[in-house]
């Protein structure tokens, strides 16, 4: 694989308040493919955000991690999937039932207006949350490997098509579900960025061969001065995977 099919994997994180702050990064960095409208984003500017990347024909990963009951959860997803968006989040932890119910739903939507369905990706645990945070915090007796893994082999079993995981699980997420589940990776940080909130990052390269289809990287872009040399410098980064 070529490093310009490396690049592509990179989804950069439109993490920035409002419309005409996102509109000017997406402007000023032509050359990426795949951006990512998280909850601040798109409660601020609604489905405005998602015409805009569509209108200049990028693919959208929205990433809104529904969590909710089942009835709620397939409700949102059916109005979503009329988007167009390529990707779109839930939390594992929602449950079989809402998993199964928001892949239909999506399904649904697409159809009412005739576009493709968005890949679901279920969210195993958020890349904030360490070890010690899951044992002591949220009172979870497993290990947080085995955690993450469990809750994607839910979403697995509910017909999702991946995950979202920190890179530190990516392998055995891999190893586990197969070449065909895709793996979506936040809290990627180049060596020369300050890791901030995450908890388990890898650089990008390390995170590409350790399974990822997907890195998703905001921060060490987005709040630099210069988002063109950071992307240059990740893009340089991925020449040196095979």
């Amino acid at each position: 694989m070529g490093n310009g099919e490396q690049v592509q994997r990179v989804i950069v994180a439109l993490d920035v308040a409002d419309e005409q702050s996102a509109i000017a990064l997406i402007d000023r960095l032509p050359q990426v493919v795949w951006w990512k409208v998280g909850l601040e984003l798109f409660t601020s500017t609604g489905p405005k955000i998602l015409e805009v990347l569509k209108s200049k024909e990028k693919r959208i990963f929205l990433d809104l991690k529904f969590h909710d009951i089942p009835n709620t959860v397939a409700g949102a997803s059916r109005s979503v999937a009329r988007y167009g968006v390529d990707l779109l989040t839930i939390h594992a932890t929602c449950g079989k039932e809402a998993l199964k119910a928001a892949t239909e739903a999506a399904q649904e939507g697409a159809a009412q207006t005739g576009v493709k369905p968005p890949k679901l990706i279920a969210i195993t645990l958020l890349t904030s949350i360490s070890a010690r945070q899951l044992a002591f915090d949220l009172k979870i007796p497993l290990e947080l490997p085995e955690y993450a893994l469990e809750m994607a082999l839910l979403a697995q079993e509910a017909r999702l098509d991946g995950a979202v995981c920190s890179p530190q699980e990516a392998a055995v997420l891999r190893q586990t579900c197969g070449d065909d589940f895709l793996l979506v990776c936040p809290g990627v940080r180049p060596t020369w960025a300050d890791k901030g909130d995450q908890q388990r990052s890898l650089t990008p390269a390390q995170a590409i061969k350790a399974g990822a289809n997907y890195l998703v990287i905001g921060r060490p872009i987005t709040t630099t001065t210069e988002p063109e040399l950071a992307w240059k410098r990740i893009s340089e980064e991925l020449t040196t995977v095979a």
